[in-house]
């Protein structure tokens, strides 16, 4: 269960973050250098490694991992709401 948790959080994750690169919201200009990356794809590859890397955590039953990424989650959900909704 924990693993299919973390794949959902997953998808919530590049909806989000797909999302925000689509707004061209003026802060997405101030990022680092690599950010810009293929095109701003680097950005979604990082995103991939980190789902990898917290759903073969997961599988091996650490599930503390399971608890970070919800964590992750979160913070991207509220800062991908912040800047949707032009708070930032």
């Amino acid at each position: 269960m924990p693993l299919f948790l973390v794949f959902l959080l997953g998808i919530g994750n590049f909806t989000l973050h797909k999302a925000v690169l689509a707004s061209e919201h003026p802060m997405l200009g101030r990022v680092p250098w690599f950010f810009h990356l293929l095109g701003g794809k680097f950005s979604l590859t990082v995103e991939f490694l980190m789902l990898v890397g917290a759903l073969l955590m997961v599988q091996q039953g650490a599930s503390g991992w399971a608890w970070f990424y919800g964590g992750y989650s979160a913070v991207n959900a509220v800062s991908a709401w912040l800047i949707l909704t032009g708070k930032v």
